[in-house]
C-alpha cells in the first residue's frame, strides 16, 4: 500500500509519517501542510555520500539541487550531512548563505546567467560555476579578470542521452536549451576556448541527462560518452578534466508500479564504468559529481489538505475538493505526474469511491490527481493526504488567486517544528505599493 517505510497506520486507523500521526499534525499546524521528515533527508544525503565514498575517486561527492526544495533549514542540513549544493539563482544562493552554508561547496548552475548573478555569485565566494555556453565563458572571464581571481568552471555539455523519462524533464538530447553538443563539436570548441581564458580555471565537465530516471544504464552512457570526450581533449590540448559532473540523480516511487531503487547498487554499477572506460582510454578517473535533489527530499514529505466540496455526478464523474491545490502543487498540472493520495484520518476503511482530487483555484486544470480511491462517504472537513511532496512542491509554489503558500513543518525524532512559518494575509500585499 506505501511507496515508502517512513509511513504507516496507528491504532486508530490514522496515517502516520516519520511516526507521527498525521491528522494530530493537521490539527495543530492548520491545513494544506507540508511536512517533511528531517530524518529521511539525512539518511538520503548519507545514502549517496557513502556510496559515491566508496565506489568513486577521491573528491567525489553529491551535490543537493536545491531547486527541488530550497529553504534555510535544508541548507543547515546539507551543511551537517557533508553535501555540496547545486545553486541555480541569486535567491538559492542567497537562502544558503543565510544559512550559513559554506559557498565555496556551491556549484552555480543556469543557462542564462546574467552579468548581475555572475557578479553576486562571486561576490558571495560561489566555488564553482557550470558555464552553459562560450558567451557564459566570457562574462565570468570578464568578472573574474576584473577581481583579479581565477574563477573554478564546469562546461555544461549535451551527450546526446535519451533517458526515457518525461519529456519536459528530458535535458541531456542535442536538440536541449541546456550545454554544448559533444556530437556537433561545438563541446571540443567550447573546452578549447574556455582553456585560452586567462582568469578561469578549467575543473572539469558536466552534463545532465534528465531527472526522474529509472532507465538501468543512463547515467553508465553518459559517463562513457563523456570520459571519451576527456581522452580526446588530453590527446587536444594536453587537458585532463579534474572532476566530471554526470548531474541528475535517480528516480523515486510516486505510485506502487514505480520500481523501488537500490542507490548503492546503481552507484557501484556507475563506479564500475567509470574506472573501467578509464583503464581502456588510459586517463585519470576523475572525482565524479551526482546532483540528487528530488531522491534526497521527495520521500521526505506529505502534504495534508482538507476536503471541502464533494460533487457527484451520478453516471458521470466525482470530484473531492480540496483547500490546496495547483498553487501549492503545480506538478499534475505542468506534467501530469501521478501520486498516492490517501484519506489519512480513515486509513482502514473501504475505498470504493473513485473521484478526482481537485483543489480549490478557479481553473479547470487544478487536478492533483485523478481516480482516486476514497472512502464512500467521504466528506467535508475530512483529511486527505498526498505521499511523496518533498521535491517540486514548496519550491514550485505559487500565490495564484492570491492564495497564501503552506508552512513547511519538519519532523526529526518524534518531535515536529516550523522551518518555514505559513504566509499570512499581509504577506500577500507586502509588496504592493
Amino acid at each position: 500500500m506505501f511507496t515508502c517505510d517512513n509511513l504507516g497506520v496507528n491504532d486508530a486507523g490514522r496515517l502516520t509519517f516519520a511516526g507521527q500521526d498525521a491528522a494530530a499534525l493537521a490539527e495543530r499546524y492548520g491545513t494544506p501542510l507540508y511536512l517533511m521528515d528531517e530524518d529521511r533527508v539525512r539518511r538520503n544525503c548519507r545514502l549517496y555520500r557513502d556510496a559515491m565514498r566508496a565506489h568513486f575517486a577521491e573528491g567525489s561527492r553529491p551535490l543537493y539541487a536545491g531547486k527541488a526544495c530550497a529553504f534555510k533549514q535544508l541548507y543547515r542540513i546539507m551543511s551537517e550531512e557533508g553535501m555540496g549544493v547545486d545553486v541555480v539563482s541569486r535567491g538559492e544562493i542567497h537562502t544558503a548563505a543565510q544559512a550559513g552554508y559554506d559557498l565555496a561547496n556551491a556549484y552555480f548552475h543556469g543557462n542564462n546567467k546574467t552579468d548581475v548573478d555572475v557578479a553576486f555569485a562571486m561576490e558571495r565566494g560561489v566555488g564553482y560555476f557550470v558555464a552553459d555556453g562560450a558567451e557564459e565563458v566570457s562574462a565570468i572571464e570578464a568578472e573574474a579578470a576584473k577581481r583579479g581571481i581565477r574563477q573554478k568552471v564546469l562546461l555544461r555539455l549535451t551527450p546526446g542521452i535519451d533517458t526515457h523519462t518525461y519529456e519536459a524533464v528530458n535535458t541531456g538530447k542535442v536538440d536541449s536549451k541546456f550545454g554544448a553538443a559533444v556530437e556537433t563539436g561545438q563541446a571540443a570548441e567550447l573546452t578549447a576556448f574556455a582553456l585560452s581564458q586567462a582568469h578561469l580555471d578549467l575543473a572539469g565537465f558536466h552534463c545532465h541527462v534528465g531527472s526522474q530516471v529509472f532507465a538501468e544504464d543512463v547515467f553508465e552512457r553518459a559517463a562513457i560518452i563523456m570520459l571519451e570526450f576527456i581522452a580526446d581533449m588530453r590527446k587536444a590540448h594536453g587537458y585532463e578534466a579534474r572532476q566530471l559532473d554526470l548531474g541528475g540523480g535517480y528516480g523515486v516511487r510516486y505510485v506502487a508500479d514505480d520500481p523501488a531503487l537500490d542507490i548503492a547498487e546503481k552507484i557501484a554499477s556507475v563506479g564500475k564504468t567509470v574506472r573501467e572506460t578509464c583503464a581502456r582510454l588510459g586517463i585519470r578517473a576523475p572525482a565524479i559529481l551526482l546532483e540528487p535533489g528530488r531522491s534526497i527530499v521527495a520521500d521526505a514529505g506529505l502534504t495534508l489538505y482538507t476536503v471541502g466540496a464533494v460533487k457527484r455526478i451520478p453516471g458521470y464523474k466525482n470530484y473531492v475538493s480540496i483547500d490546496g491545490g495547483m498553487a501549492d502543487n503545480p506538478r499534475f498540472a505542468l506534467y501530469r505526474s501521478r501520486y498516492t493520495c490517501l484519506p489519512a484520518g480513515r486509513m482502514n476503511e473501504p475505498r470504493p469511491f473513485v473521484c478526482d482530487l481537485v483543489g480549490r483555484c478557479c481553473e479547470s486544470g487544478d487536478v492533483i490527481q485523478k481516480d482516486v480511491s476514497l472512502p464512500a462517504d467521504i466528506r467535508r472537513g475530512d483529511l486527505i493526504a498526498v505521499c511523496t511532496t518533498g521535491a517540486y512542491n514548496y519550491s514550485m509554489a505559487s500565490n495564484y488567486n492570491r492564495l497564501p503558500r503552506p508552512p513547511v513543518v519538519m519532523l526529526r525524532g518524534g518531535e515536529a517544528y516550523v522551518a518555514v512559518r505559513r504566509e499570512s494575509l499581509d504577506d500577500l500585499t507586502a509588496l504592493d505599493v
